[in-house]
């Protein structure tokens, strides 16, 4: 598997939220990780992909909701997610595709 492919597998989407908008204004980015994904990995897939130079790496995870699916009960995926600040002057257009 090549290195671009395996960054793929780290990110695995762009968030765009209210919460994720301000955090832009903050120099942040705010993107869905693999699960099992470590700070570094992160790290370093986003600079790979963007070719911007990162600054620090704050993950959380979303426990997954108890839900009703069709009457049946249900849960949701547990969701990670990464908040990358980036160092002053780089930038990343979360609007437009990887």
């Amino acid at each position: 598997m090549s290195a671009k492919a395996q960054h793929y597998d780290v990110i695995r989407k762009p968030v765009i939220t209210e919460k994720a908008t301000m955090a832009s204004e903050a120099n942040a980015v705010v993107f869905e990780v693999a699960i099992d994904s470590n700070k570094p990995q992160i790290k370093e897939a986003v600079e790979a992909l963007f070719n911007v130079k990162v600054k620090a790496v704050n993950t959380t995870v979303t426990k997954g909701k108890v839900k009703r699916f069709k009457g049946q009960l249900g849960k949701r995926k547990d969701v990670k997610k990464a908040y990358v600040t980036l160092e002053e002057g780089n930038t990343i257009d979360v609007s437009t595709g990887l």
